[in-house]
């Protein structure tokens, strides 16, 4: 099990270094990323949230400051629900089924799949194709599309997926760590509000290795 960012990166973004050339459709998040590759996904971080202020919506933020930089950020930075494009990504290595995040499904709600561990139901993760989990006796099923009748499943022990959301708590920390060392580096006049504002996005708590 994988925290991921869906991947997209423009072919004129010049802000800060990138990862050239990705592939991949999903940016795994843990504390072995190169440089570039944290670049990249902060980039996608906050290109998520780069959204103009809407007054006529009730949206009271501040207008987006000239600066191309500071513009850039602005959304990351002002809105109080961020959002980052992607979810968790979990592959069955006996079956070889996996499980992706679908369309709309965001990495800040991860820590809802705990909930499914106390009963709750389970949280949005996405649609086309539409992941589901679900408690079934003493296991769980992860359904890959909920809108296939012959979905592939994968299947886990209360034990396991407890194991596997704990793997990605760390992964994040992890992430985070590295990413704060990066964002002091190549943004030192952003520096600590965009720790905090990854930090919320990731829902992982900053400790004293980003400080």
């Amino acid at each position: 099990m994988q925290p991921v960012l869906e991947t997209y990166v423009p072919d004129d973004f010049s802000l800060w270094p990138v990862a050239a050339g990705e592939s991949s459709r999903f940016t795994a998040l843990s504390g072995n990323l190169t440089s570039a590759e944290v670049g990249t996904a902060l980039m996608l971080i906050a290109r998520c949230n780069d959204i103009d202020p809407d007054p006529g919506a009730g949206d009271d933020r501040p207008p987006r400051p000239a600066d191309p930089l500071a513009s850039f950020l602005h959304g990351l930075l002002t809105f109080d629900d961020l959002f980052a494009s992607g979810g968790l990504r979990v592959m069955d290595t006996s079956t070889g089924v996996t499980l992706l995040p679908g369309c709309c499904g965001g990495l800040e709600d991860w820590r809802g799949m705990y909930a499914v561990l106390d009963g709750g139901a389970s949280p949005f993760l996405g649609h086309d194709p539409d992941p589901v989990v679900g408690r079934a006796g003493d296991s769980f099923r992860l359904v890959v599309d909920f809108e296939q009748s012959d979905s592939p499943v994968i299947e886990l022990t209360v034990v396991e997926l407890r194991r596997l959301l704990d793997g990605v708590g760390r992964d994040l920390a992890d992430f985070l760590a590295l990413a704060a060392e990066w964002v002091r580096r190549h943004l030192p006049d952003h520096a600590e509000p965009v720790i905090g504002a990854v930090a919320r996005v990731l829902d992982v708590p900053a400790s004293e290795s980003t400080q």
